[in-house]
């Protein structure tokens, strides 16, 4: 198999202009990047290695890219068992733009987060996404819930 980086940068950078469209950002890549990046590593935390596994397999190059970059698999996974916890975690994975990216609103931190899986969604088929939203804690599941279409 020979690798295509240019193929590669033009898939992300599609995606990333379309990501950004839909989460109505305007122009701003960077942030939709920021925003896209902290919820797929945010996921990634939570869930266990084999399901990421079996999410990255179904995603793009350039996705697959996004997922593990820093990744550390033997990391102790965080006690994630509420919405505010999840959000929090995303913020600490965006850093210091999380102030700025999310502006300080735990509803506009979920509404990102709803429409990045949502977005996801279209690389992803239901029934992984329903396997990993079976893995998620109770108050967790409905970020997922409104990405699986019957």
């Amino acid at each position: 198999m020979a690798l295509n980086f240019n193929q590669y940068a033009t898939e992300g950078n599609t995606f990333l202009k379309a990501y950004t469209k839909e989460m109505d950002f305007g122009d701003n890549r960077e942030k939709a990047g920021r925003i896209l990046s902290s919820v797929l590593h945010a996921l990634r935390d939570i869930i266990s290695t084999e399901e990421s596994l079996q999410f990255i397999a179904q995603l793009p190059m350039f996705l697959k890219a996004v997922y593990v970059n820093g990744w550390r698999i033997n990391k102790k996974r965080p006690r994630v068992k509420r919405m505010a916890d999840f959000i929090d975690l995303v913020r600490h994975h965006d850093g210091a733009a999380a102030v700025n990216d999310f502006e300080y609103s735990d509803e506009v931190a979920e509404t990102y987060i709803n429409a990045t899986f949502t977005y996801l969604g279209k690389y992803v088929s239901p029934g992984e996404m329903q396997d990993i939203r079976d893995g998620l804690p109770k108050d967790l599941k409905r970020m997922i819930y409104s990405t699986i279409r019957y």
